[in-house]
């Protein structure tokens, strides 16, 4: 055992007699337990992430461990430093007390919902993870480029070396944890603002977060990749400057999805403002890139804002942008998912009041140093961001995508003039809060 492998497993709490870490760590798989397992490393109140640390509980949560189970009455956190890539995570959730069990992954992207273990009982699950750090490699577009982060990005758990898993729910509870690096999985690369970008901290959510829930999660079912490379406040034309298009095409490969959603930053009038040919022209841009490379590009219009008339019959307010993405799509013939089109039909079946449970609207001192109320028209909370993530998983579905076929075999046909009911549907909320607007309202 090396010195520095040693001293890790020093400070998380789990040397043991041979080499225990040694085994579980191999540069590419690691698996854990929360009990004594051959072959595995046993996790104790001791394997806790702090600096020199390759894996252990992280943002100061830490759960029990008894009877070979990781369980805690709150949310909790475990990471493993990881290289950029995609990482199948199988978890063995559930264990000797009744539990229902919901995971996230970095930036709070919603992978595994409302897992149900009775007690005595456990559910194996799988999923992927894409891990993404701002520096682009590779003779495409040249080691020396980095992603431009914004402030707010800075520490991001999207944007760090490793990879974080989130439990929470009702008696929260895993007995195994096991992360391995893979290469050949499709991955859906997503390209858009801050509808779409995994929002760190609640009460805000995006349509992009919610979208590997409605994948596959059984073992030895088709796995899939969502890389949310989104970002708040993004233009088209910003995305590039940026080198976010970069970056993304720096690892795209033949197979895989490009989604692109703009709009919302492109229409505003002053220093950001994208005119409608030079949108068109980019997006025309990164469809054939993404073309040449066999990778298969998808254009999303943007979803609506929450803007209602007398009638009760949502208002048009990102002008000529959406018809303009529909026109790239039909002049590359390539699918388009009419978001814009089905968000119209989603917010005014639930109207102005119901969206009022979908969007982030908030009475004062909802939230911890909150002394204000929010009023956001533009962004989500987790509802609506699920009620939107169903309607991408219905447009897969509409244009009879490949990627239609990965879908998990309990997704059923979305209707968005019947969303869920508000009143009935819950999602754990994550411990991360903040009252401070995202950019591009």
């Amino acid at each position: 055992m090396s010195k520095r492998t040693a001293a890790a497993a020093v400070v998380c709490g789990v040397l043991a007699a041979g080499s225990a870490f040694a085994q579980a760590s191999s540069g590419t798989s690691w698996d854990y337990t929360c009990g004594k397992a051959k072959g595995a490393t046993a996790l104790a109140p001791t394997s806790v992430y702090v600096t020199g640390a390759s894996f252990g509980f992280d943002l100061q949560t830490v759960p029990s461990v008894a009877k070979g189970v990781c369980s805690s009455d709150k949310a909790f956190f475990f990471s493993q430093t990881v290289p950029e890539g995609n990482y199948r995570v199988e978890l063995v959730l559930g264990g000797g007390a009744a539990a229902v069990t919901t995971v996230k992954a970095e930036a709070r992207r919603l992978m595994l919902e409302a897992i149900a273990t009775p007690k005595g009982k456990t559910e194996t699950r799988v999923f992927i993870v894409n891990i993404r750090t701002p520096e682009i490699g590779g003779d495409k577009v040249g080691a020396d480029k980095k992603v431009r982060l914004k402030p707010r990005e800075i520490g991001n758990l999207d944007w760090d070396n490793k990879l974080t898993l989130e439990f929470n729910g009702t008696n929260p509870s895993v007995k195994s944890i096991s992360i391995k690096k893979v290469e050949d999985v499709p991955t859906v690369y997503l390209a858009g603002d801050s509808t779409m970008v995994d929002q760190d901290k609640e009460p805000w959510a995006s349509w992009g977060q919610m979208l590997p829930r409605f994948f596959n999660t059984r073992p030895g079912g088709p796995l899939v990749s969502i890389a949310n490379n989104a970002e708040s406040g993004e233009t088209i034309a910003s995305f590039q400057g940026e080198n976010r298009f970069a970056k993304i095409f720096s690892t795209i490969k033949s197979g895989d999805y490009l989604f692109i959603q703009f709009a919302h930053n492109d229409q505003k009038p002053g220093r950001g403002f994208v005119p409608i040919p030079q949108y068109k022209a980019l997006m025309t841009k990164y469809v054939e890139d993404a073309k040449r490379l066999g990778a298969h590009p998808v254009l999303v219009t943007a979803m609506n804002r929450r803007a209602f008339d007398d009638q009760g019959k949502i208002q048009m307010t990102l002008g000529d942008y959406p018809q303009a993405t529909r026109d790239v799509a039909k002049a590359e013939d390539v699918p388009l998912i009419d978001l814009n089109a089905m968000s119209k039909t989603l917010f005014e079946a639930m109207g102005p009041e119901g969206t009022l449970k979908a969007f982030v609207h908030y009475p004062a001192n909802t939230f911890p140093g909150q002394t204000e109320a929010l009023a956001d028209n533009t962004h989500f909370n987790s509802y609506g961001a699920y009620e939107l993530a169903k309607c991408i998983v219905l447009g897969i579905q509409q244009d009879k995508l490949p990627l239609a076929q990965d879908l998990a075999k309990s997704v059923g046909t979305f209707d968005p003039a019947h969303p869920d009911n508000a009143a009935t549907w819950s999602l754990p909320a994550s411990p991360m809060v903040s009252t401070a607007t995202p950019y591009g309202r």
